[in-house]
């Protein structure tokens, strides 16, 4: 059976679980999905020091799986923000993915989207995440609610309300055709609460999912050349292997 490999660039572990959870449910038979957790780095990605770090706690953990387990069929990066996707989809020689990729992706298809998350520093990150992957016009506005996706994912109650209530405002404020519901930690809210908002809601770890099932039918989607050509020093032996 195909292996996706589910990268948790944060060191959260109930995290992990979730992203398991649901990449697994969201792609059914078609693949094993073997979720890992960095080993080091923010138990919450929420600043760009975080994400900085980060994107070496992706490159790190994918160095460490292989060196242990050898490559999968596909990489999705679990955070909504895919820390470490141009790096390593320059060298991992299979396809790879994130959560905010797929949801732009899916989003695009209904038109102008806007995104809802947690934590006010997201904003400029995923404005620039979107840009870079030539969303940027299509990226309708990003509404951030106060609590970060941890402290969200700690309260589901309340936060399938303050969600719901932010969603239906986003698209009414954007004029928005799709809202993503963004977030490795809120997996699962957004089929609690779209039927109270007015467009489309999508769930980033879904999308995800979908992408990688795409990805298995597409052999070749964003596979490229193994390897990094990079003289790496003082990092993890594992990391150094990979040339």
């Amino acid at each position: 059976m195909p292996r996706l490999l589910v990268i948790n660039p944060n060191t959260s572990a109930s995290v992990s679980a979730l992203l398991q959870h649901h990449v697994q449910a969201g792609v059914g038979d078609a693949m094993q999905v073997q979720t890992i957790t960095a080993r080091f780095g923010a138990p919450y990605i929420s600043s760009e020091a975080s994400y900085a770090v980060a994107n070496h706690a992706v490159l790190d953990a994918w160095a460490a799986h292989v060196a242990q387990q050898g490559r999968p069929d596909a990489v999705l990066i679990g955070c909504f923000g895919d820390p470490g996707l141009f790096a390593l989809r320059e060298g991992a020689g299979v396809p790879v993915g994130g959560l905010a990729e797929a949801a732009f992706s899916e989003s695009a298809w209904h038109g102008r989207f806007a995104i809802v998350t947690g934590g006010e520093r997201w904003r400029p990150m995923l404005s620039r995440l979107a840009n870079g992957l030539g969303h940027g016009s299509t990226l309708a506005g990003i509404h951030t609610v106060a609590p970060t996706g941890a402290q969200l994912a700690a309260d589901p109650a309340g936060a399938r309300l303050l969600l719901a209530e932010a969603c239906i405002e986003a698209a009414e404020r954007f004029k928005a055709q799709a809202v993503i519901l963004g977030g490795a930690g809120l997996a699962g809210m957004a089929a609690d609460i779209a039927s109270r908002v007015p467009v489309p809601l999508i769930d980033s770890v879904h999308a995800g999912a979908q992408w990688a099932l795409e990805a298995l039918r597409r052999k070749d989607a964003g596979a490229a050349d193994r390897g990094f050509g990079v003289a790496w020093q003082n990092v993890s032996w594992e990391l150094t292997a990979l040339d």
